[in-house]
């Protein structure tokens, strides 16, 4: 069964996301489906493209995010992405007026260690979330974040530094 068939994306998006599921028996759904997590720690109701993702060890993926990883996603160590966090890859240019909608593309999406993703929060294609930065709930992050920042917004910017 290939990653992105509708058959692994009921097993991943339908069986696996199911609240009836225990966290043990989702882990190794995500696992024989070609998700690289190496956290229990995903809730209920989260949607994945594909297989292109990496979760690292001590990480939560929070009730209902949403994962469109047509280009990869990694997810670092010690994150945590609150409820509906939604992780874009793919992107288009903008065309022309008979059509704003142009060529399309993907991005990889990274989130480093240590993270705190706010509820609601977007991460754009093609964006990097450095270790230790806490995006706002509600956040739009359309660029790169460095480092230990508390970014919020839309789009987000950076407010003030955090502690390293």
């Amino acid at each position: 069964m290939s990653a992105g068939s509708r058959a692994w994306s009921f097993y991943v998006n339908v069986v696996g996301a199911s609240p009836l599921m225990t966290a043990d028996t989702r882990f190794r759904i995500y696992r024989w489906a070609g998700i690289e997590t190496e956290t229990r720690d995903i809730g209920p109701a989260c949607y994945f493209h594909s297989s292109a993702i990496r979760v690292g060890p001590d990480s939560l993926i929070n009730h209902g995010c949403h994962f469109e990883n047509v280009a990869p996603v990694d997810i670092g160590a010690r994150c945590a992405l609150a409820p509906g966090v939604m992780v874009i890859t793919s992107t288009h240019e903008i065309g022309g007026p008979e059509r704003r909608q142009g060529d399309w593309g993907v991005l990889p999406v990274r989130v480093e260690d240590g993270c705190w993703i706010g509820a609601r929060s977007v991460l754009c294609p093609g964006v990097v979330v450095g270790a230790g930065c806490l995006i706002a709930a509600g956040a739009v992050v359309r660029e790169s974040c460095e480092p230990n920042g508390l970014y919020a917004g839309v789009p987000a910017r950076r407010l003030r530094e955090l502690q390293a």
